[in-house]
Parts: structure tokens; C-alpha cells; sequence
């Protein structure tokens, strides 16, 4: 068994918790961690027992904190190489990751990280680099997508062994069209190396998903333009749409932006 917390998922910052009864990991530090150590006493857990540190990708609100949570709790870093080059040039990281704290990760290659098994995978998006995580623990999996600006072969290989999926839906099409943003920043989050939409993600699940996909967890949702309803509704309606009844054949369910969402207990 695996238990999942989502410390915040959007533009303000992202981090998720994966722990087995013996060991713990994070992915993604884009939360302060004064914050993050309040959350985990509240929901119980021990940051001491977090002894790896996955990377998704280089920009700010996933990384904001990685250095100083690294030095401060001896952890390390797990990353591709552009990914760890990107983290050191970003301007946004005041304390850097120490030197031996910096290890690689190669795309399609499966490693042991303590008790989990973690195969990343390209993911298209504007960073340095990017990628999604399959791991595997605890008798279980979870596939975590975020920040994708479209769908590979690789990526719905991936989705189609998920028990347990996190996936980008990130904004509504019209919102963004119809909304405040300067035209450079709408075609960079329509793009094919942007953000991907609630509707594709409805599609990217339910033309992949296996029947062992118990539990749906929709992420990185915009402030400007998503609403978490909205987001939910739309996946549910295209879901519907190839058969596919949220509550019913899976459980579908929105990760709040800046408060923790869990716990889950995965099988």
C-alpha cells in the first residue's frame, strides 16, 4: 500500500508526498518549506522519514525549495541532467543543491530508489527538460503527469498501467482564448509544448486508461483560467462520452491548488 498527499499542485507551487510503511519520497519542491513542515505536522508526517527527492522538470513552481529542503534534511535530488543544469541556472533558486546531493536520472531507464521503483519518461513541455514518473511500490503504481503540452506513444504507454494516475489539467480553451493574457502567453499555453486542456485530458485517459485504473487525480489546474468544477465536469462529460462513468468505473477527483489534498491510501 501507498499513501499519496498532494501538497499543492498549480502555478503557485507543486509538491507530492509517495510513502510506503518504511520509506517516503517527494516529488517536486515548488512550496516554501515553512509551509510544507506545517502541513506535515498536520497531516501526521514526519519530514525526517522523506529520504529522496524526485524532479519533474526546472521551472520555479515546482523547484522554488528543493535546494534548501536538500541541505537542510540531507536529501537527494533525483533528475535528468538538463534538468539538474536548469536548477542551477535558475535565478529563482537562492540556495543551490549541494554538489553530492545531485543525482541522474535517464529517461526509459528503471531504477530502485529505497522501496520504490521509478521509471521517468518524456514528458512535452517549455523547461530545460521534462518528465513524468511511474513508480512502483507497496503492491501498487501511480503514472504523475503534469505540465505536459501534449501526449506521446511513451506517455500513454504509461497511462495504460496506471492504477493510480495523476494528470495536467490545466486550463479551459475558451478561458485562456477569451481571457486577459497577452497573445504570446496564450499561444505559449496552447502550444504543443505548453499546458494541456481539461478536455484532452478526458480524452488522454479514457483512450488509455486499462480497467485496472482505479483512481484519477486531475492537477496543475490554473487560477486564471480553470475552475475546479469545470475541470472535473469536463473530464467527466468526455469520460462519458466513451463510456466511462467517473464514480462508478474510477474515482475522479480535482487536487487543490494551494492546500494539501489527501490523504490517500492506494492498493
Amino acid at each position: 500500500m501507498l499513501k499519496f498527499i498532494s501538497f499543492g499542485s498549480g502555478s503557485s507551487g507543486n509538491c507530492y508526498y509517495l510513502a510506503t510503511s518504511d520509506d517516503a519520497l517527494l516529488i517536486d519542491i515548488g512550496v516554501g518549506v515553512r509551509g510544507l513542515k506545517k502541513n506535515c505536522r498536520d497531516f501526521g508526517v514526519n519530514l525526517s522519514s522523506v529520504h529522496h527527492v524526485l524532479i519533474t522538470h526546472d521551472h520555479a513552481d515546482h523547484i522554488k525549495s528543493v535546494g534548501s529542503f536538500s541541505n537542510d534534511f540531507d536529501v537527494p535530488v533525483y533528475a535528468t541532467d538538463k534538468v539538474h543544469k536548469g536548477i542551477n541556472r535558475n535565478y529563482c533558486i537562492t540556495q543551490k543543491i549541494a554538489p553530492e546531493r545531485r543525482l541522474l536520472l535517464e529517461k526509459g531507464r528503471t531504477i530502485t530508489i529505497g522501496d520504490f521503483l521509478v521509471t521517468p519518461f518524456g514528458v512535452p513541455h517549455d523547461s530545460s527538460d521534462n518528465v513524468g514518473y511511474f513508480i512502483e511500490a507497496g503492491g501498487t503504481n501511480i503514472c504523475i503527469i503534469t505540465d505536459a503540452g501534449s501526449v506521446t506513444e511513451e506517455m500513454r504507454q504509461f497511462i495504460g498501467r496506471a492504477r493510480h494516475l495523476v494528470i495536467e489539467a490545466n486550463h479551459d480553451i475558451e478561458m485562456v482564448k477569451d481571457g486577459p493574457y497577452p497573445q504570446f502567453l496564450k499561444d505559449r499555453i496552447l502550444s504543443a509544448t505548453g499546458h494541456m486542456n481539461n478536455h484532452d485530458a478526458g480524452a488522454t485517459i479514457a483512450e488509455n486508461m486499462s480497467e485496472q485504473l482505479q483512481n484519477v487525480w486531475l492537477c496543475h489546474l490554473s487560477e486564471e483560467n480553470n475552475h475546479p468544477e469545470l475541470a472535473r465536469k469536463t473530464v467527466e462529460s468526455v469520460l462519458r462520452s466513451y463510456g466511462i462513468v467517473a464514480g462508478t468505473d474510477l474515482r475522479l477527483e480535482v487536487l487543490k491548488r494551494t492546500t494539501p489534498t489527501g490523504p490517500f491510501e492506494l492498493e
